[in-house]
């Protein structure tokens, strides 16, 4: 894939093509790969805001790790190198328009070799790119036809859940990310010259009419951790049917429970009939690169906490992530 610089345009143009970039193509933000805070991007932040979010922080923080290895060995199952990964999570924050994770994903993908430049190869990176920028703008359009197009090109049962996780994951930075920006007083930073059409609002998913794309985890064939976690996440309301697909990549389930048990969703159920509330979470997760102090100063109005307000956010964005894992694992007609 080759991220190319336009005369005049301040970001980073993503594209398909597996053309391998001449030596002397650097990144628009070279030093953005290099942060300490993988998750946040090191955004000075007061620690009286910081310290009362690590309960959800840390996990983000260890996801990031997770998720987005620098080097990684693929085989016959597990198919995604560093540089698919890298370039999904760069589809999906050029999705979101929130520059500095562009600048970020950006800058880590660009030293990477990409694939080969043969036609397998660049329909595989098509359709992942595709697929990403759908689910994570218009989750509503994925069907069986785009679930089938990803086992066409040959990604596996585990590529495809650690794809979707990505993508709600990134998806779940970028507005958390957004949020934390509003609080300092930041302005919206617009992709100069990159138009963002707003996401598809999700709707509520019937459970109760979900069937699981993929089988779970087999109990036989469990590992000790993965048997941990199957006992532990499916008491958990939100990822009960998620748990056992989930649990074919443990490490991942475990870091996306860890967050939700954290508790943000009590900022939630406490502050849900404030009339600002609507209003900023509606924008977050529609548009998520046009969120501003606009919205963030409101709550604050209505006498929320800061602390509050973040954690308020940041379970309106964790319920985008869990959404679309529901809409993307979902099996349907």
């Amino acid at each position: 894939m080759e991220q190319r610089r336009f005369s005049g345009k301040g970001h980073w143009y993503h594209e398909t093509q597996t053309n391998h970039c001449p030596d002397d193509v650097l990144p628009l933000v070279p030093e953005a790969a290099h942060v300490d805070d993988r998750f946040l991007l090191d955004l000075t932040l007061p620690a009286e805001i910081v310290t009362p979010c690590e309960s959800w922080l840390k996990p983000a923080r260890a996801l990031c790790h997770v998720l987005f290895p620098l080097h990684i060995a693929v085989n016959r199952l597990h198919t995604l190198s560093a540089y698919d990964r890298l370039s999904t999570a760069l589809t999906v924050a050029q999705a979101c328009g929130v520059q500095r994770l562009c600048n970020h994903y950006a800058a880590l993908l660009a030293p990477l070799p990409g694939p080969d430049s043969s036609r397998e190869s660049n329909q595989r990176l098509a359709q992942i790119t595709q697929y990403a920028r759908q689910l994570a703008s218009s989750p509503d359009i994925i069907d069986d036809k785009a679930q089938q197009q990803l086992d066409e090109v040959g990604l596996t049962t585990y590529d495809v859940i650690v794809i979707n996780q990505i993508i709600g994951f990134v998806g779940f930075q970028a507005r958390v990310v957004a949020a934390f920006q509003a609080l300092l007083g930041y302005p919206v930073r617009w992709l100069p010259g990159h138009h963002i059409p707003p996401h598809a609002r999700v709707t509520d998913i019937n459970m109760s009419e979900w069937e699981p794309l993929f089988p779970g985890v087999e109990l036989r064939y469990a590992t000790a951790q993965q048997l941990e976690l199957l006992a532990r996440w499916q008491t958990e309301p939100a990822l009960r049917e998620l748990t056992a697909v989930l649990c074919h990549e443990p490490e991942i389930l475990n870091g996306t429970g860890e967050i939700l048990k954290s508790g943000i969703q009590e900022a939630n159920s406490r502050y849900s009939t404030h009339h600002a509330v609507a209003a900023a979470t509606e924008l977050l997760a529609v548009s998520p690169d046009r969120f501003s102090a606009a919205q963030f100063t409101p709550l604050l109005d209505e006498g929320i906490p800061p602390v509050e307000a973040i954690n308020l956010l940041t379970w309106c964005a964790f319920c985008g992530w869990l959404s679309r894992l529901k809409i993307a694992l979902n099996k349907g007609d």
